[in-house]
């Protein structure tokens, strides 16, 4: 893999940085209370500067989470085993270490951004779009046809609805080390009920084979 040229690397701090003053600025004073003209002014860029790289000010909240999109595929794609079990892997190991995304993570800053996100209801509207995308990557991987995307269908929302009980428990003031264990065992009956449920012709499915 060759290293990113000069270019893209200020293209990426760019993003970066911008995203960065917009969600500061998004919980000191609200979503709606902060225009695109003031995030412009902090980053010292034009609006129209701004708007190249995000078209629409939720996006600046969202490049948070731009890089998880069409992870469930890229999990798929790179796994030797069967799909369901490639993500329950996956997904558990994100609870080990409190990856955010599975919403296990107690720190401070990510339980204000995950409030700011959940609590705003043009993010969660754009964060639906994110999750559509998402959706379709996977059911190309899986083949494509009407049982992939019902598949994917069933794989997003499980992946959705774990993250969000988790995010929950811990926003009403639970430790995540406390929720951890049911957190595991909660994706551990979730995914062995949609490994039991989907059907046996996805690509890599074991049930494939038999």
């Amino acid at each position: 893999m060759t290293n990113p040229g000069l270019r893209e690397r200020k293209k990426q701090r760019m993003y970066e940085t911008v995203s960065d003053i917009a969600v500061r600025l998004f919980l000191e004073k609200g979503f709606d209370a902060v225009s695109v003209a003031e995030i412009a002014a902090a980053a010292d860029i034009s609006k129209p500067t701004l708007f190249r790289y995000f078209p629409a000010k939720e996006d600046l909240v969202l490049y948070r989470i731009a890089d998880h999109e069409g992870e469930a595929a890229r999990v798929v794609a790179e796994a030797g085993t069967a799909p369901v079990e490639a993500l329950r892997r996956h997904f558990v190991e994100g609870l080990e270490r409190g990856d955010p995304v599975t919403g296990l993570n107690d720190h401070p800053e990510v339980l204000a951004f995950h409030a700011l996100l959940y609590g705003t209801p043009s993010l969660v509207a754009r964060a639906h779009a994110h999750q559509e995308r998402s959706e379709a990557a996977l059911a190309e991987v899986l083949g494509g046809d009407l049982d992939a995307r019902l598949a994917a269908g069933q794989i997003m929302a499980v992946l959705r609805v774990l993250a969000l009980e988790n995010w929950r428990r811990i926003a009403a003031g639970e430790r995540a080390a406390d929720v951890r264990p049911d957190a595991v065992a909660a994706a551990e009956r979730a995914f062995g009920r949609l490994a039991a449920a989907l059907p046996p012709g996805l690509p890599g499915n074991l049930d494939e084979t038999r």
